[in-house]
């Protein structure tokens, strides 16, 4: 994974590199179940996989709200529940820390972008992208605002990474819309755009969800916010496209 370190001491997965000679010391011999001693406390052993997942999700949560000068790793650790060199050990750094948080958001990004592809229904479609979209904003608000405030501070990490993966697969998802508007399938609309428009509306419930609770005067979405905010960006942007209504097999 991205930030961790090109030459690793032979440790079993989950174990915490020493630092000063006993701050971190292993109990016990081998098997399952060992655990680590840290400042008065017991952290039980976690496999290589667990562990990362829970510093980035920890990380994305202290990136959302205090941007990236502002979090430490210190902080980050401790969402995380784990001890400030396991950070260190799995990425290194806190920049590359940082684009990690950023490269998994961007995976989760595109993913529900695969069901557009030619033989598709082009209202099955989008409404599914739609639909992954709304989805991630609602489960993974924190990634979002910081993808968000990176790229309002210009995309100092991200402009590569935006040149490089999203420029081409817009390309394509784009390149099969026009052709679904070639054959009359869909209203005639500008295929890049389409896109700008579809995370406007659906990334706005992640970045800002506290004006639209305020609003609205709840304290957080509930399932029935979810689902009615859901139904009306899907049903804005398929009527925009001429697409509400139309059923799979049926062309317009």
């Amino acid at each position: 994974m991205a930030g961790r370190p090109r030459s690793e001491p032979a440790r079993r997965p989950g174990s915490e590199p020493r630092s000063g000679g006993r701050q971190h010391q292993a109990r016990g011999r081998g098997g399952t179940g060992r655990r680590t001693r840290r400042a008065g406390r017991t952290l039980p052993r976690r496999n290589r996989e667990a562990q990362e997942k829970a510093i980035v999700e920890a990380a994305e949560r202290v990136f959302a709200g205090a941007g990236f000068g502002g979090a430490t790793m210190a902080e980050i650790a401790k969402a995380a529940g784990l001890p400030k060199p396991n950070l260190h050990y799995y990425f290194g750094s806190k920049q590359a820390l940082y684009r990690a948080v950023l490269e998994r958001t961007l995976r989760e990004w595109l993913e529900p972008a695969d069901c557009i592809v030619a033989s598709a229904q082009p209202r099955e479609a989008l409404e599914c992208y739609i639909r992954g979209k709304m989805r991630l904003s609602f489960t993974c608000p924190y990634a979002s605002r910081v993808w968000a405030n990176e790229l309002l501070h210009g995309a100092p990490e991200l402009r590569a990474t935006l040149v490089r993966t999203l420029r081409p697969l817009v390309r394509r998802k784009a390149a099969v819309i026009d052709r679904w508007i070639a054959e009359g399938r869909m209203a005639k609309v500008d295929s890049k755009h389409l896109f700008f428009t579809i995370w406007a509306a659906t990334q706005t419930y992640a970045d800002f969800a506290v004006q639209i609770c305020a609003v609205l005067g709840l304290d957080k979405f509930d399932r029935t916010v979810q689902e009615r905010a859901t139904e009306h960006v899907v049903g804005l942007i398929l009527r925009g496209c001429g697409l509400a209504g139309t059923r799979p097999g049926r062309r317009k």
